[in-house]
């Protein structure tokens, strides 16, 4: 009992003890942004490495014009931190958001995100009352297949938050990239089993451009 006792509080105090990174890794990723010139009606995409990587994002969302803004390796904090730029400056009338893969892969727990996430929703809501955003689920990755039931139960929650907001919605990544036996896909990944190549991103298209 005295051994589970013990064990508890050091994973307790774990998960206490990760911190949010430095947030000014990413100050070029900010100074390239202002360089961005931004049409009427723009819809922002931004998020992390997975949005980043996203060269055909408008060929893909030919429907609207879009805006991508993704910064590599970064957590919710980091959005948080760079809204205004990474987002509000542009005046969207839609965001789609990826965020939470880095952060669970850090050791954050999912209602930590959560809290971030919708301290993101307030910003951009107080800036644009009218503003829709759209939050993409994390995928599921082989390199972070370890981490399944910390995705799953954020995802739940993320998705449990925008039912109940009339202005968000959640999109779901992770069940189709899933393959028969319950596990990632893995011909939809580049070899770090972690980033998707064009076959992944085929299936965010069909899951995310048609809103």
């Amino acid at each position: 009992m005295k051994k589970i006792i013990v064990a508890s509080f050091f994973l307790v105090f774990a998960c206490k003890a990760v911190k949010d990174p430095n947030p000014h890794r990413f100050d070029k990723d900010m100074q390239n942004f202002k360089a961005i010139i931004s049409p009427d009606n723009v819809v922002v995409f931004t998020g992390s490495s997975s949005v980043r990587f996203w060269k055909d994002l408008q060929d893909d969302c030919q429907n609207m014009p879009t805006i991508n803004t993704g910064f590599g390796g970064s957590q919710a904090s980091d959005l948080l931190y760079f809204i205004d730029e990474a987002v509000l400056r542009f005046k969207p009338t839609k965001v789609y958001i990826y965020e939470g893969d880095n952060d669970i892969a850090q050791g954050k727990h999912p209602r930590t995100i959560l809290k971030t996430t919708k301290k993101v929703t307030h910003k951009i809501l107080a800036a644009n009352p009218d503003a829709k955003i759209y939050y993409i689920s994390t995928k599921p990755s082989p390199a972070r297949w370890a981490y399944k039931k910390q995705y799953e139960r954020f995802n739940a929650l993320l998705k449990g938050y925008c039912d109940t907001q009339e202005q968000l919605k959640y999109l779901d990544v992770w069940t189709p990239m899933l393959g028969n036996n319950g596990r990632p896909i893995p011909d939809i990944f580049i070899e770090d089993s972690l980033h998707m190549n064009r076959q992944g991103y085929n299936i965010w298209k069909n899951t995310i451009c048609k809103d």
